[in-house]
Formats: structure tokens, sequence, C-alpha cells
């Protein structure tokens, strides 16, 4: 039962909220407050005011700071909106959406329909990818392969669907390209294209382009467009005699096709006006990327290009580039768009192209705000801001489905931008996405909205107080909800104005908290009494109340009469102000209240009546104010209740179709007059004929008839009651039912295969029938029903009927279609799916050869419903094997199979295409592609001349059409013109990889005929077209002259010269070749040769990577076209010297005692000095154990610590090395150095000095344990000079009496020590405490110890006093300092104590500017010794550790600094130069992680390997320089930092080159100097170096017509002879040259 209230009075000090009435009473003003009034009575009341506010504003930030929270949802990739695959490989597409904690993901069609799984078609993985499966173009289905897809993403926060993506399949079609024959005048542009079919030019790209089957690289005088087309600028004659063919791929077959040949007919320029070859269309391209306008005109003259946008010249932009090929616009923007033209003009007329470009910028959508907490009722409004080009559409969506506006919801905007909620419910909140889409692209962005209840709540007030007249005051009160709430102020009831004695404000934080203040700067006594801030929005409203009681005469405001409601509760406040007053006291009919339970007076004089009761509680009430002991001020205030009225409880029963229905509602009791109303589902109830309902009301009941009921009489029913006091209503269900019945009945039907199904069923009822289906597998007698699987595939109508998105065969058989409701019995009724199979091609080949002149089958085998026709297509053309004789169609069944087979007969070189098989019936049709290939003897190659020499010719060719079979070999015949083919010459069984090659051993100026065959597995072409070439020319006959050499480094030299004679040159000088050698001991004589190309009269050239401080003999060569000239005389240089590469020898220690060593050792190999030697540097450091630090931490594994890197100068062969320290190990290097530098380090050397006395212990404790025993502990000594065998430790007793006395007497005792020996104690080396006990309580000890290694006992430590005592203070036996470690190890920091009573022992870490207490976990663990265990340590770990142990009579601490060492940091690494055979590298070390670096680990690989070499570099150097490098190699290099850690993080990988390339044979040199019958010598003066020098070289050699090769392995020199040849044979010679085995 709902009751609406009329009005209450609240109390003082109470927060009320609605609409829920709820009360809370006073309680003592927080200590905050009280402190804050303390301490604002010295300084200006009106400034402490504003004070307290602001520090209340602050905590109230931080409690009542809000967040949407960690649930979120986001896109992974939102701009995928088109996925284009191939048929044969499948594609898997993950969902572009996602969130966390992780969402629910699932796929859609574009229509809303659920994906289901299609066996081996498509399937959703549990991850959220959509896979589809390769399939046969006979499975293709437009529903799953060809159609809009959207993913959605569904957890906690809402529902998020992404944009539409187009999935298109592609598969394998027959197509091919062409290119048409062009003409064009000598010195015009012919322009040449690539006509790709139509079907698939959206898939198919120009890749290159051929000239004679040799790639074309742009530049020169050809160029490639950005849309495929080649262009030839300049054209000449020799143009014609080429063909030219584009390559073109498939994107997603990734299929290449050739294209035919075409050929470019040159014409002589005659007078013309301007044509047009290419020009542009209108388009549209998205902004940011670049254009190509092409215009391209022939004509002669050749015409000017005129470029204008909009009518006007182009402006000045760096980004708009005119080519040849057009005009090129980069970084495309808005403002570029408009219409261009193109003028081509020359003086015998003008053309003009033109088009619009449109430049698009994608769609950007931000849709604001982001993500909202708000209450309930708020209005909430979403801007949906599109960046962009115009002409978009916008959609909204909440949790994926779309937005219809409503009574809460409306779309505004120009362009349907702006939606508005107003009174929004709990229902709209979820995930908000707004779309813009044009043309196909859309952009989406979304905002997650939460709605929560939004009543305002009082999160911070005032309370009550006492003030002075004058004194001024300020009152704050902040109010949270949702939307944000304004707050109202009244004093006593009445409201309060701002004016001169009120100010009043109010403002609204970023975080939705209200504040207002009422601040009175001169208050009187009537600015006194109860103030109540009440907090309101549309969610409902809360209220404060306190009292603020101003000094002065008290008196009673006049009291308005109250009413109250029966039953509940009243509150009446007694308007008194002034103050101080004694009492409040309340009277009714003389007698003082309360008098009965219901009744309490509170302190501040407010009277709560409860539970209100109208007999007992209405009258007239008196408020007495007692303000002098025996004076007394009243006032009145008359209360009247009224009753509300109640309903007596009724109930509906349900009822059927037809039946009469009568309802009577009766109020028990209430104030009279009451009103009587009826309600339906919320809507009053009008009697009479159109709602079939009457009503008949009286007094105090009404009653409710219905004649006939009717499915349309269901629904909630409401009657309402009202008073004057207030409203109240009871509700109840009617509820009509009907029994199920069928509305379409489910018939017999026919289901296609891969198609979609929908089974008829529909009833209707009331409650709503439940339809469920059932499935009996077979077409015979159903034998048992079993429910159908609802899956993605198959799924009930919202009519009933059954839908199967996909039929399968196993679907085939009775379903049965049963509908319930409860009402009646159940109906149902049966029916037979037969599931029909459409035509399918199941086996066909894809690929098959035939040869050209002999009969060839295919065959195609299909299945499905019969009957079935098979149809054979020839391309695009339907094959009519009777009006075609060169055609027969046969056809065969083998049980459901149909075998079609289809013969040629013969088959020719156009059959070369694609063939296919349909096959169809009824239900569908299947297709199988099958591409013949007709094989034959190739065409005969187009042969030509590229270069004639003197005794040589080089031939190219071009290989037309293979017969579609590859070829094997070529054979070349020539002979002397004026002789027949009879007397030939053959050069045979060349690799079908070349396509030219040079016939050599030709006689000068002689006239020769040539042709050429070409061959496949098929046969032998027809011979070539017959060619005529005469030879020519000669080569230098004198050397280079005033050769001068220079040494540069010590690795170069550099050679300077002038050309020949100019008599003797022969011709041009192209270059020269210079030649090198060592001439030391133990060189081969052979000379090393490189290349340079001739600039001038004088030359220069360096050679570099020589070897260091050694002689040279160098020799100069020039060349012209024709050859080599003669070489200079030899004349030798040195290069300068260089440090020595090895260390020096045999180095030893001949002599060690504990601080001294002897280190011989011997020179170096002279040939590694590089220079003459200066003396020798020896290079040592300390290395020794680091236990972890000085207070006896432990931690787990070895670590070492090295000493300063000390270095010693000689000339001599033997050093001393004196001071060392004692028993420490020792590392030594030694080094030659010379003029240039020091050399090579020595391997390490270790030493170790020999042990000796060890020093004093580091430390000592004694502290008393219990009445007659001390315990005392030590470190070891900071130096020990050996291994420690004992410790000893001493305990002396000089009496007892008071400690100064005994100080004063010091000297007195020391000759009793000397006469008395000390008790002495003896402690292993691994324990570094020790108890003595049986002493003497009270008695005064002196306590020190030494150290004893094999030398014998050391010093003493510092001595410490310590008295036995029953009860002792606590104390730590272990010591502090520093630990070091390296990290991912296991340290233990001891903390030992004792005292009586026993110690409690605390761990704590030091922060930044606290001390935290050590937690005990997984990592950490604080042993029952007071061990504090670290595992795995990390650098985050290091810092200060305290250890307290306390106990009743004291504490003591230690304080531990544990140093955490790590790997070093990754160092900078760079290349600093580069030579032919050496890489120098420089450096920056990083972080050393707490250690010294002992070194660095360079890495190096060639490039195309993973074979990486080491170097290890001292941790002093900054440089290293990598030598004997293979010369022109890519090597890649990384660095790392060591120390005593272990390695560090390796640098970034770089790489680098050194200078040189591999040899090349220069073309314009002859291959043979000489011939005869037995002997050949080969020119090897045509190999340039590139820059490395040739060692060797590798010739393999075969009589042609034979498969067995000869090898020939020698130094490189200026000739090679090959011998013993036998005499009229033609050879097959193959080369390689060293250093890089290539030629």
């Amino acid at each position: 039962m709902v009751i609406r209230a009329a009005g209450l009075e609240r109390p003082p000090g109470s927060i009320v909220a609605s609409p829920a009435p709820r009360l809370a009473w006073p309680k003592t003003a927080p200590h905050t407050c009280q402190d804050c009034q303390t301490f604002l009575k010295n300084i200006p009341a009106i400034y402490g005011m504003w004070l307290v506010t602001l520090l209340l504003l602050y905590s109230l930030r931080e409690v009542h700071s809000e967040d949407v929270g960690s649930t979120r949802l986001y896109f992974v990739n939102a701009s995928l909106q088109r996925l284009t695959y191939s048929s044969s490989v499948g594609v898997s597409l993950p969902c572009p959406a996602g969130g966390t904690p992780t969402a629910i993901l699932r796929w859609y069609l574009a229509t809303g329909d659920d994906i289901y799984d299609v066996p081996h078609i498509r399937h959703v993985h549990a991850n959220g990818t959509l896979q589809l499966y390769p399939f046969s173009p006979s499975a293709f289905n437009s529903y799953i392969h060809d159609n809009d897809y959207f993913c959605t993403a569904e957890n906690q926060a809402g529902k998020i669907r992404s944009p539409n993506i187009r999935v298109k399949a592609v598969f394998r079609e027959p197509y091919t390209v062409r290119v048409a024959d062009q003409r064009s005048m000598r010195g015009n542009v012919a322009v040449f294209k690539c006509l790709i079919p139509t079907a698939v030019q959206e898939y198919v790209s120009v890749v290159s382009w051929e000239r004679d089957t040799v790639s074309i690289v742009p530049g020169n005088r050809f160029f490639l467009t950005s849309f495929g087309a080649l262009y030839i600028s300049d054209v000449q004659k020799e143009d014609a005699l080429s063909t030219y063919r584009c390559i073109t791929k498939h994107k997603y077959s990734g299929e290449t096709r050739q294209s035919n040949g075409a050929r470019l007919s040159v014409m002589d320029p005659t007078e013309s006006s301007p044509s047009i070859l290419d020009s542009f269309q209108a388009g549209e391209v998205r902004a940011g990327q670049s254009v190509e306008l092409p215009c391209m005109a022939a004509g002669y003259p050749s015409p000017t290009v005129r470029w204008l946008k909009d009518g006007r010249p182009l402006p000045s932009d760096a980004r708009w580039t005119r080519r040849l090929t057009g005009l090129t616009i980069s970084d495309l923007r808005q403002e570029d768009s408009g219409s261009y033209a193109c003028e081509v003009t020359n003086s015998f007329g003008s053309k003009e192209v033109s088009g619009a470009l449109y430049v698009i910028d994608p769609l950007r959508v931000t849709l604001s705000p982001k993500s909202l907490k708000t209450g309930i009722s708020s209005t909430l409004f979403f801007t949906c801001a599109v960046e962009g080009s115009p002409l978009y559409t916008v959609a909204w969506y909440r949790n994926t489905d779309p937005i219809v506006p409503d009574q809460h919801i409306s779309i505004q905007g120009s362009h349907n931008d702006t939606l508005q909620i107003t009174a929004a419910q709990k229902s709209h909140s979820g995930a908000y996405q707004c779309f813009a889409s044009r043309k196909g692209h859309t952009a989406q962005d979304f905002s997650i909205i939460l709605l929560e209840d939004g009543t305002p709540r009082i999160v911070s007030s005032f309370s009550e107080r006492v003030v002075a007249p004058g004194e001024p005051f300020s009152l704050m009160c902040a109010s949270k909800g949702a939307p944000p709430p304004s707050i109202t102020w009244t004093l006593d009831d009445e409201p309060v104005v701002r004016d001169s004695a009120y100010k009043t404000s109010q403002y609204t934080l970023s975080d939705g908290l209200t504040v207002s203040h009422v601040n009175v700067s001169s208050p009187a006594i009537r600015d006194g009494g109860v103030y109540r801030c009440a907090a309101r929005n549309s969610a409902g409203s809360a209220e404060y109340q306190a009292r603020i009681n101003v000094r002065g005469s008290p008196r009673i405001r006049e009291m308005r009469d109250i009413t109250a409601v029966a039953g509940r509760n009243t509150f009446i406040t007694c308007r008194v102000i002034g103050y101080p007053y004694y009492s409040i006291k309340w009277f009714k009919d003389g007698m003082l209240l309360p008098d009965n339970h219901r009744q309490v007076v509170y302190e501040n004089g407010t009277l709560r009546l409860s539970d209100v009761q109208k007999g007992m509680d209405e009258g007239t009430y008196l408020c007495s104010v007692l303000i002098q002991p025996q004076t007394s001020i009243d006032q009145t205030v008359h209360v009247t209740v009224k009753v509300p009225p109640l309903i007596q409880p009724f109930d509906i029963p349900s009822t059927s179709v037809g039946k009469l229905m009568y309802i009577a509602c009766v109020v028990s009791s209430g104030d009279m007059p009451i009103r009587i109303t009826w309600h339906k589902d919320g809507q009053l109830i009008v009697p009479g004929s159109a709602s079939g309902v009457g009503i008949e009301t009286k007094e105090f009941m009404s009653s409710l008839q219905i004649s006939k009921v009717t499915l349309k009489h269901n629904g909630n029913y409401t009657c309402i009651a009202s008073n004057a006091a207030a409203t109240v209503s009871w509700e109840r269900q009617l509820i009509v039912t009907v029994p199920p019945r069928f509305v379409v009945q489910p018939n017999n039907q026919d289901g296609i295969y891969g198609k979609a199904g929908v089974l008829n069923c529909s009833v209707e009822g009331y409650p709503p029938p439940k339809v469920m289906w059932k499935h009996a597998k077979g077409i015979g007698n159903p034998q048992q029903y079993h429910p159908v699987p609802l899956t993605g595939r198959i799924q009930i109508m919202f009519n009933g009927s059954l839908l199967i998105r996909h039929v399968l065969e196993d679907d085939r058989g009775y379903y049965l279609c049963q509908a319930s409701n409860g009402v009646g019995s159940d109906i149902s009724k049966s029916m037979v799916l037969t599931v029909k199979i459409p035509a399918m091609i199941t086996s066909h080949p894809n690929t098959t050869m035939a040869i050209k002149g002999q009969m060839k089958e295919l065959n195609c085998t299909a299945r499905g419903e019969q009957p079935i026709i098979i149809r054979w297509e020839r391309g695009d053309t339907v094959i009519d094997a009777e009006r075609n004789p060169r055609y027969s169609i046969t056809i065969n069944k083998k049980g459901d199979e149909v075998i079609s087979t289809l013969k040629l007969k013969p088959a020719e070189r156009g059959d070369s295409v694609f063939f296919s098989c349909h096959a169809i019936n009824s239900y569908g049709e299947g297709r199988g592609l099958i591409q013949l290939t007709v094989q034959e003897p190739p065409d005969p190659p187009e042969l030509e001349v590229r270069e004639v020499k003197d005794r040589s010719m080089n031939l190219r060719w071009i290989q037309r059409f293979d017969g579609n079979s590859i070829i094997t070999s070529y054979d070349i015949e020539y002979k002397n013109k004026s002789d027949t083919w009879d007397h030939k010459y053959t050069t045979r069984n060349i690799s079908p990889t070349n396509n030219q090659a040079n016939i050599v051993e030709l006689h000068p100026a002689c006239v020769y005929s040539i042709r050429m065959y070409s061959f496949n597995k098929i046969g032998r072409s027809q011979p070539s077209k017959e060619l005529t070439i005469s030879t020519e020319e000669a080569q230098p006959d004198g050397p280079p002259m005033e050769v001068i050499l220079q040494p540069m480094t010590s690795q170069s030299i550099r050679v300077t010269w002038r050309a020949p004679r100019k008599e003797l040159q022969n011709g041009v000088i192209r270059g020269y070749q210079i030649g090198y050698r060592e001439n030391g001991p133990g060189s081969n004589g052979q000379y090393s040769i490189v290349e340079m190309k001739a600039t001038g009269d004088s030359e220069v050239y360096t050679l570099d990577n020589l070897k260091k401080f050694a002689q040279y003999g160098v020799v100069v060569q020039a060349f012209n076209r024709a050859g080599t000239g003669p070489s200079s005389t030899e004349i030798n240089a040195t290069t300068l010297e260089d440090v020595p590469s090895q260390p020096p020898q045999n180095v030893r220690a001949i002599s060690v005692t504990s601080d001294e060593a002897v280190i011989t050792w011997a020179e170096p190999p002279r040939l590694t000095l590089h220079g003459v030697l200066k003396g020798y540097r020896v290079v040592f450091w300390s290395l020794f154990p680091d236990g972890g630090g000085c207070c006896g931490g432990q931690a787990q594994g070895p670590m070492q610590k090295w000493g300063e890197m000390q270095n010693i100068t000689t000339t001599r062969e033997q050093v001393e090395l004196r001071g060392l320290e004692k028993f420490t190990n020792y590392s030594v290097q030694v080094l030659a150095y010379t003029q240039a530098g020091d050399g090579v380090r020595s391997n390490v050397l270790y030493i170790q000095t020999r042990e000796d006395l060890p020093g004093p212990p580091a430390g000592i404790k004694a502290v008393p344990s219990s009445p007659n025993s001390v315990v005392v502990s030590w470190l070891p000594p900071h130096k020990p000079n050996g291994v420690i065998r004992k410790y000893t430790i001493y305990c002396s007793s000089p009496g007892s009496g008071q400690p100064q006395a005994w100080v004063e007497a010091e000297i007195g005792r020391e000759r009793e020590r000397e006469k008395k020996a000390p008790s002495e104690y003896e402690a292993n080396p691994e324990m570094l405490f020790y108890r003595i006990t049986h002493l003497t309580r009270g008695k005064q000890y002196l306590i020190w110890a030494s150290a004893v290694t094999t030398a014998g006992r050391g010093n003493i430590s510092e001595k410490v006093t310590v008295e036995p005592a029953g009860k002792a203070p606590a104390k730590i036996l272990s010591f502090g300092g520093t630990v070091t470690t390296p990290w991912v190890k296991e340290v233990r920091l001891p903390c030992s104590s004792v005292g009586e009573p026993t110690p409690t022992i605390k761990w704590t870490k030091d922060s930044e500017d606290s001390t935290i207490p050590v937690t005990v976990d997984g990592q950490r663990q604080i042993l029952s010794n007071g061990t504090l265990v670290l595992r795995s340590v990390k650098a985050e770990d290091s810092g200060y550790y305290t250890c307290t142990a306390t106990n009743t009579l004291g504490f003591d601490t230690i304080i531990v600094n544990l140093l955490v060492q790590v790997p070093p940091d990754q160092p900078r690494l760079t290349v600093s130069t580069t030579s032919t055979s050496s890489i120098t590298l420089a450096w920056i070390p990083g972080d050393n992680g707490g250690s010294s670096i002992r070194g660095f680990v360079l890495q190096y690989s060639v490039d195309n390997t993973e074979e990486w070499r080491d170097v290890f570099i001292s941790s002093s150097e900054r440089s290293f320089r990598l030598d004997n490098l293979r010369c022109g190699t890519w090597y890649k290099v990384k660095l790392a930092a060591k120390n005593s850690v272990g390695s560090g993080r390796i640098s970034e990988i770089i790489e680098a080159k050194t200078h040189g390339r591999e040899p090349v044979f220069n073309k314009e040199q002859p291959l043979l100097t000489h011939i005869n019958s037995t002997h050949a010598g080969l020119n090897l003066q045509g190999w340039t170096s590139g820059g490395c020098p040739i060692t060797a070289l590798l010739l393999d050699f075969r009589p042609k017509g034979t498969w067995a090769w000869q090898s020939l392995k020698a130094n490189a020199t200026a000739q090679l002879f090959l011998s013993e040849l036998r005499e009229a044979t033609w050879y097959h010679p193959s080369y390689k040259l060293g250093p890089r085995g290539q030629g």
C-alpha cells in the first residue's frame, strides 16, 4: 500500500532524505569542528569560517570522488571495414572489439541475424575469431562468402558493435591481359597500356614491364606510371625493334600473367595538331594520399602542356609536381578539390583534357561525454562531433540496438548529431554509439553511461552553536546527488531571504558536489533559531537542521497551527529565540508532557508525537520556556489530526474468455469525504461499452464489473482512495487464459542443401504458448522424436516457425511442432522435411597439358538430384559439339555420379584457355574450372647483335612463344658470309636462363652471318632470321708515366701518375688498373689489382687494406674501349707504423711473496710488431672475494670485488710488483707498444700473494646474557691476510667496584694484568660469537679478541667492558654496516640479540620520509633468531634496514645498508670509420648496476648469417677496431657490458659495410688474349676488383657436348694459360674470382 503524506515537521539537527521518509537525529559535533572553534577565537571570525569551509571541502573531495569504474569496452581495430580474401586460402577475422573484464564476443550479419557454424565452411572460435575456410567455386554461397558482418562485445559496462565489415571471397577465374600495338613519331612520346578485364581489375595490378624479356628499369627515356602505363619519351627508330609486355599479379591468388608482345611503329615527324594519348577522369581520393593526373599528347612540333585549376593557372606549391607522365599532387588536402584541366598546344592547334578531383577527408567521430555516472531522472545530452568530408549520415545505437525516439529520448541537430535523454531511467544505462557514414565508409565512437539512484544526501553540515550579538557566523551545507541538487535555507520554517543581514551562496564542484553557505555578518537575537538546509533534485530531497542560539533576552516567535496525519510521526518545534534560557517544557490540557510512550521532548525543545492518534493527540499544546528561576514565557499551537484512507485487501482470481467478473474495493477507515477511482495498467478506466467495464461507487466502496471477459481485459487493476490526509492504492493482476491453437499448421516440404529453409508453425493463446520442435531422423515411420538442438544454424522464430539457415543432409526426417501454455491440453502437428541436393562438381583437373595436333580428353564428375545436365564452355562460349566437329561430348553414369568427357580432335594452339564444366539440376548449379595448356615446339628466337669487338661479338635474343613448354637450350650457328652453311661453327646447349652470349675468336674486320635455334621438350624451332656483322678495333701500346707513391697510414699508400703518351693511347683512355704486391719475406710475388675510371691527364688513387709497416711494389696500366695496355715500371714504398697486433709471449710469475711478485715475458713475434718496439706496459689489479659486507650479512652465491687498476712501463722483459695486498688474487696483463700506441694485451695471468698475520677483528661487542655469563660477538678482520683458522677471545677480571673508580686506577690495573694473564677461549672461524660462562654477577670484565692464520696470531681488537646481570636490557650481537649482493640471490641479514626478558625483534626499511615495517611474505622471512631473509633480491630492495631489539628494560638497534648489484645497462654503440678490411666502433657505457664494469663483449657476424663471433674488450676501452674483415661485406655488430653480476643488456644491433664490392668483368675487354690448336690465354685484366684485391681464380671448363668439368685454380696474375686442349674443339668456361668467390 502506498501513502502520500501532506507534510511533516523536522526536528533540529536531523538529516532527512526523500522520497523515503528517513530521520537521522543529531549527534555530538565532531571534534574537528570544536577544535576549529577554539582555534578561531584569536583571529577574525569571518576568515576562520572560510578556513573551516575550505578544509571541509578538501576532505569531501577526497572522500566522495567517484569513478565510472574499471569496467570498460574498447575497439582493437575499428577502421577495418572491408576484407577480401582468396577462396583457396580462407581467412580468420578476429573480433575488432573487446572489453575489461573479458567481454562476450558475438558475430552477426548486417541484417542482425546470428552467425551459425557451417561445417567446413564457417566457424566462430571461442575467442571471438570468425574463420571462413577454403572452399571450391561450387560451394560459393553469397550469404556466407559475400556479405556484411559485424561483431559485438558485451560486459557489465554495456554492449558495443563494430562497423559493418564487408567480407568477400575471390576465387580463381580465367583472364588474360593484353597490350595493343602503338604508333608514334620520332621524338614524340609513346604510351602503352596494360588492358585488364573489368571483372578482375579490382584485384589485378601491373607489377612490371618488359622490353624483349628484360625488365624495364624506370629512368632515362622509360617511365612507369602509378596506374600501370608505360611511357617512352623521345622515341627513336631503334625502339621499333623491341617488343613490350606488361606483367600483372593477382592480389589474392598470387597468380602472375604476362601479356602478348606489342610493337611500336616509329614514323618520321610530320606537322600535325596535338592528339591526346592518355588522360584522366573525375574521381575521389582520400586526404593525405598522392594522386597522378595523366596527360600525354602527341604532335609535331611537340606540344606544350599547361595545367589549370578551376580555370586558373596552378598556384605555386611544392606538393604539385609536373612530370612527363602528368601532374602529381602529394599529401592531398581538401582545398585541392576542384576542376583540373590540361591544355596541350602547338602551332597547329590545341586540345584539352579536364576532370573533377574530389579530396575526401576520412570521417572521424568524437562522442562526448566519453563516460558518465549520474543519477536517475537526470537529463543527458550526447554530442556526436563528426570531422571529415560532408554529406554524411548519423545513426545512434544503445547496446547495439538502433535508438528510436520516445517520450524520454529525442534526436536533434541538422545532422541528427545531438541525443537528449530527459528524466533518464535505470534502463537507459549502457553503451551509446554514434555512427557516421558516407559512401561505404563508416566511423564511430561510443560512451558508457551508468545511471544510479541520485537521491540527494547531505555529506557535510553545521552543528548547534551559541554566538553573541554582532559576532558573525557562517553555516555550510554540502550535498551530493545526480543530477547535482540545489539547496535552500529556512529559519524556523521561514525562508532565508538574501539581504543585508543574510548573505547566501551556492556552487557545484566538478565531481557533482553542491556546496551552499549562509553568512550572517552581524547577527541579532531575531537571527537565532532552527536553521534548515534542504537539498532537492529530480530524484528526491534531503534535509538537515540545527539550532543557532544568539545571546539575548529569550522570547518565542509566533507558532503556526499544525496538521498531522494519523499513524505517522509529527514534530512540534518551540520557536524560541534568545539565549540563555533554563528549559523548554510542553503541556497539553494542563498536563506536563510526556505523559505516554508516544511522546518525546528533546533537549532542544522539540516535541515528537509518534503514531499520531486522532482522538488522543488532537488539541492545543503549550510551549513554556523558563528564562529566570521564577519567570517563564509561553505560546500555544493547535494540532489537527487527519485520518488517511485504509483499503481492505482483495485478490482477483484468474478467469477465462466469456465469463463474468466482479471486483470490490472497500475503504475500512479514513476521514470523509473519500474519492475512489480505478486504473488499468496505469491508465484511468472510463466505464462504458468501449472498455467493456462498468464501475459502481458508493460512499466508502467501489465495484468494477466486466460482463464478458476478453483477452483485452488482461492487466493490472488499481483501486485508488484519497482524502485530505493521503492517497492510498491497492493493485492486483487479472489474468484471462486461452488454450493454444494452430494459426498455421506445419506441412511436408522440401529443403535445398546449403540454402535456408523455414518450417512453418504458428500458434496463439494466453499466456502466449511455448513452441517446441522435435526431430525424428529417417523418411519411414518416425521411431522416436528428440528435441531439436537450437544453435546459430537452427533457431525458432518469433512466430514459432523453425528456421534452418543452412540445410544439411542430416536435417531430413520427421519434425513435430508442439505448443503448450498450461491452459488445456498441449497441441502438436508433424511434417516431413526432404533434403534435395543441388548439382555440384565433385572431381575435375585444375590444370592439364595437351600436345598440339594430338587428341585431348577432359573429364568432369558431378553429383546431386537427378536428372543432371552437364554443359561445357570454352572461355565464355558454350561448346556445341554438334556444330563443331573438333569437339565430342560423352556422358556416363556411375552410381549417383555423372561423368562427362570432352574430347578435342586435334588440340590447337588456341586451345590454351580455360575450359569449364557446368552441372545443373532443378535445385542448383556447380562449376569446375580447367586450365588447358597446349604444348608445341617453340617459335624461333628473335636475334640481335648488341656489341661487336675486334675479335668477339655479343649476341642477345628474345624468345617469343616457348610452345607452352620450358625452353631447355639454345644453339648458335655462324659462318663467314662468303661460305655456305656447310662450313658453319656451332655453339650448342646454351643455358635457357641466358638471353645473350659472347662469340669469341673472331677475326678483326671480317663479315659474319649468324642464326639461332631454340629447343623445348617437344622439339626444335625453325631457324631465326639471319644477321650480318663486322668486327673492329685495338688496345693501348704505352704505360702510364711519372708514377709516384706516398704512404698515408699504416695500411694505405697514395699512388699518383700521368696518362700514357698521347700517340700510344690508341683511343680515349677509359680508366686504369693498379697492381700492387708485398715485397717482404714470405710474400708470393703476385699482384692484386684494383681499377678506377680516368678523370684527366693526372690521376690519384689510394690503396687501402695493406699490411702494416710493410714494403709494397706498385705498377699501373691504362685501358680503353679495346683493352688494357702495358704496365709501368714497378716502384716501392713502405706503409706507416701501427700498434702491435699480438701480446708479449710466455708471460709468467717467477717469484711471489706476501706483498711482492716478479713478472717476466718474451718479445711478441717480429711480424706482429708493425713498427719499432718502444717498450712494455704491465697492467694489474686486485681481485678478492667480497663476503657481502661488514655486518655479517650473507649473500647466496660467489661475489668478487675488483681493486684499482695499476700499470708500470718498462723497456726490460721483467718487472717487480711491490706493495701488493697480502693473500690477494691479482690479474696481470702485459702489452707491447710502438710509436703508434699500445698493442694487444696478453691473456690474464692470475697470481695470489702469500699469507701473513691477520689484522684485528673489525668490531667487537660483549653483552650480558645471564647473572653469570656474557655473549661476545665480533666481525672478521678487514684484512684477513690469509685463511682465518680460529679466533681467540680474551677475558680479564680487574675486580668489582664503581666504573669511575676503575677508570681512575687504570694504570694500576694494567700492572695487575701483567701479573695475572687473562682467560683465553678459542672459536671456530665460522663462528662470530662466543658465550663466556661461570662469571660473577655484578663484576666488570674486559673483553677483546684476535684472529689466527697459518702465519700466526694477529693484532687484537679494541677492548670492551661488560658486567653479567640477571635482568639485562635488550642488546644486539650482530653488527650494522653495508651488505653488497648481486640480484636474484638470497641475502641473510643477521640480528642476534640477548637480554632478560627475551627481546622482541622488529625490522624496518627506510623510505623517502618514513620507515616502513618489513612485511613477511614469499620473498621476505624473519627467522626465529632475528635474521631477515630476502629471497631473489631486486634493485628496489636496496636501502637502509633497521633491526630493533626491545624488552622491558631497553632497546638496541643496528642499521644495515643493503646494496643490490644488477647487470650493467646497455651501452650506446656507434660506427666511427670503415675501410676495406676494418670497422672502427665507439661506445658510451650505460649504468654499471652498482658494480664496476669488468669488460665488454663485442659480437659481430656477416649480415646474412647468424654465426656470431665474440671479442672481449677491456673495461677501460671506449672504442675498438675490428680487423681482418671481408672486403665489401655488410656486418652486424652488438655490444654488452659485464660486471661481477653478469652480462648486461645487449646494445641495439647496428650494421656497417666494409669498402669494396665483388669483381666484375669489363665487357669491353677480350676474354682471350690469344688461342692456337692446343693452348688458350685468358685475359684476367678484364676483371675489375671493385676495391677488393683479387687473390685467386677458379676456372671450370669442358669440351662442348660433354658433361664432365675440368677445374683449374691459380693465383691472380695478368694472364693464365690453358694447355693440352683438343684441336678444333669448342669449350665452355666458367669463372670464379676471389676473395669472395664471385665473378
